[in-house]
């Protein structure tokens, strides 16, 4: 496990992403097969009609599995959309099957921004968040561009909101023993890799 301690957090994020790349295309597909093992049958899952997820991009942990069970299972699929430049903020835009996506300014697919399709984040279930690294107290590290934090920034003016768990989906090569958060850092309920839950 890294010493988050002993880095810079950008040492850090290049670290941690160097260790997901590495993954070998077959260690990613166990990854994203044992990820659905771990939430298919969780209550937090079956119980959740809206829910937000993202398509995985630099070695990210695949949650493209339980999209597919989800949308068997009735339920409403988001997906992160970024709004135009230069806000630095995103929207969660619920995708139907076989939607074409567009790449945004970061080569990441997403749905056509269509504001009649998106919902505030508090009116979800769930969100399936990616990281770069993850220590087992709700701590996260995402890519630095803080899109997530600043959308879900309404979570620290109140300490009793519900809605939506927020859930970091990793690898395991990804956690670190404790990370240094800022005050703008939201905190996850808990971290889900292939393995085990954390949190």
């Amino acid at each position: 496990m890294i010493q988050a301690g002993t880095l810079s957090r950008p040492a850090l994020r290049r670290q941690l992403r160097l260790a997901r790349r590495q993954l070998s295309p077959q260690q990613q597909k166990q990854a994203a097969r044992g990820l659905l093992r771990q939430l298919v049958q969780h209550p937090l899952f079956r119980r959740a009609r809206h829910i937000a997820l993202y398509l995985p991009n630099d070695g990210e942990i695949d949650p493209r599995p339980l999209q597919r069970i989800a949308r068997q299972r009735g339920k409403a699929i988001y997906l992160p959309v970024l709004n135009a430049w230069p806000c630095t903020r995103m929207s969660f835009q619920r995708v139907e099957p076989r939607e074409q996506l567009a790449r945004n300014r970061f080569r990441i697919a997403e749905p056509r921004a269509n504001p009649a399709r998106q919902r505030r984040p508090w009116t979800l279930d769930l969100i399936l968040l990616p990281l770069v690294g993850f220590d087992e107290y709700g701590g996260r590290l995402g890519m630095g561009g803080g899109f997530y934090d600043r959308s879900l920034a309404y979570r620290q003016l109140r300490k009793n909101w519900h809605k939506p768990t927020l859930l970091g989906l990793a690898h395991e090569c990804q956690k670190v023993d404790k990370l240094a958060l800022a005050s703008w850092d939201v905190r996850l309920q808990a971290v889900v890799t292939d393995r085990r839950w954390y949190g």
